[in-house]
């Protein structure tokens, strides 16, 4: 399937205190609306986001809606006790809802919207952190969603129960370990997987630990090999870690409480630095068809260039930019 790239003069971009719009015009993804919502302060999902919106934007003709976490100046603060997410009634609106969220704590007002998308049975991705997404304090009217939430009727909260699994530890070291991704037997066929091969995905962020099996119909497509190293050529850790090796992507559907079935994609990859992995952003643009159910119009090899320069910041704590509004992430030149 071929279609013409678009030019950057005809692709306009929206951008308001709360996030910003980049409108696709042609393409299969053209009609479909996606919300993708940056919110952690480690992996910066505030570059991530605007980076991969842009690209289904531009490539593939989608909508896409890219919300930030907003301090009190009117920038973007990632820092959760300094920053809430305005504009999460968009959601209204999403075909898609894409997560890099971590340890949130939103107000009523802003949460509602995401619970209320949550339980639409709409199709949901969750980047890196997003299985912890949530942390909620107390008897707040949405703690449920919460990472730590300790009810058997939704044991683990969001995570756990809609993307598969919450925050467990580091498995591959953190800052020293990076992570290639191994197809699963099997799936090499899967759609998400198309156009790309065992061992191309890589990632200088660390594999995690998750308890296996993964809960209800959950199917692993990419295992996590732990590198000893940061570097692509970089050999396999040796021992236990990799044997066996954790996943990092993976299928499931979400049964909401009216008995919808949601389509759900989850990565453990994800950080701003990945996204400089080609591979693993087929990964993301082919989990996007699938999840909208158009893996049919998946191309053999999605077009996922990189739009306008991209050089995403190393992963930390606090290391987020300071003073960048969302207006600052129109389309890049």
């Amino acid at each position: 399937m071929k279609y013409l790239p678009l030019l950057l003069t005809l692709l306009p971009s929206i951008a308001s205190a709360a996030g910003v719009v980049y409108e696709g015009t042609e393409g299969p993804g053209k009609g479909k609306h996606i919300v993708l919502i940056a919110g952690d302060d480690e992996y910066r999902s505030e570059e991530a986001l605007p980076q991969l919106g842009q690209i289904l934007a531009k490539h593939h003709g989608f909508k896409c809606t890219v919300l930030f976490p907003i301090g009190r100046d009117g920038t973007i603060n990632p820092k959760a006790e300094e920053s809430t997410i305005p504009g999460t009634e968009v959601l209204e609106t999403a075909d898609l809802m894409i997560l890099g969220l971590r340890f949130r704590d939103l107000p009523d007002e802003q949460m509602k919207p995401i619970v209320d998308y949550i339980e639409s049975g709409k199709p949901i991705i969750g980047l890196r952190t997003s299985t912890h997404a949530f942390n909620i304090k107390g008897d707040k009217k949405y703690a449920k969603y919460s990472w730590g939430n300790n009810d058997k009727a939704y044991l683990k909260g969001f995570g756990k129960q809609v993307l598969g699994e919450t925050w467990v530890a580091h498995h591959g070291a953190h800052g020293s370990e990076a992570t290639r991704g191994i197809i699963v037997k099997g799936e090499e066929s899967h759609p998400i997987l198309k156009g790309i091969a065992s061992g191309e995905i890589f990632g200088p962020s660390d594999v995690y630990t998750v308890s296996l099996p993964l809960p209800g119909d959950s199917k692993p497509l990419v295992l996590g090999e732990v590198v000893a190293g940061m570097k692509p050529e970089d050999k396999a850790v040796e021992g236990k870690k990799n044997d066996p090796m954790m996943p990092i992507a993976w299928t499931k559907t979400y049964k909401t409480a009216s008995g919808k079935q949601a389509r759900v994609f989850t990565t453990t990859m994800g950080a701003a630095t990945d996204l400089t992995n080609e591979a693993l952003r087929r990964l993301l643009v082919n989990a996007s068809f699938w999840a909208l159910e158009m893996e049919s119009k998946i191309p053999d090899k999605a077009n996922v260039e990189l739009v306008g320069e991209y050089n995403p910041s190393k992963f930390s704590f606090g290391g987020f930019k300071k003073g960048v509004k969302p207006q600052d992430h129109a389309w890049n030149k």
